[in-house]
């Protein structure tokens, strides 16, 4: 079990959005408790200025490789959607998952 500490925004936003952040965070938290050695996750996610923000961050060993399957795949759905994916990963210090994508224009 991997005890995940939850700030999520209230505000929902468009479908395609919404599903390809549940995924990146699915993605996030599978390799937290696959690869992490982990204590503690946690996931927020913020809607301002036009984009929702999707972050996870864990305490685990760090180190992650950014063109390994899972975080290529996580990438690739978020920047199909025109968002972007950053990965802070300094060994034995955690790693940070966050991912912006840009929200459509009510109308």
């Amino acid at each position: 079990r991997l005890p995940v500490d939850l700030q999520i925004a209230s505000e929902r936003v468009h479908a395609d959005v919404e599903a390809s952040a549940y995924f990146m965070v699915a993605e996030a938290l599978t390799n937290v408790t696959k690869h992490a050695h982990a204590e503690r996750a946690a996931v927020r996610t913020t809607v301002a200025e036009g984009a929702l923000r999707v972050e996870v961050a864990d305490d685990g060993v760090g180190g992650a490789d950014p063109s390994g399957h899972g975080l290529v795949g996580m990438a690739d759905r978020v920047t199909a959607l025109g968002g972007r994916l950053e990965i802070d990963s300094p060994p034995a210090g955690g790693t940070r998952v966050a991912a912006t994508f840009p929200l459509p224009a009510e109308g």
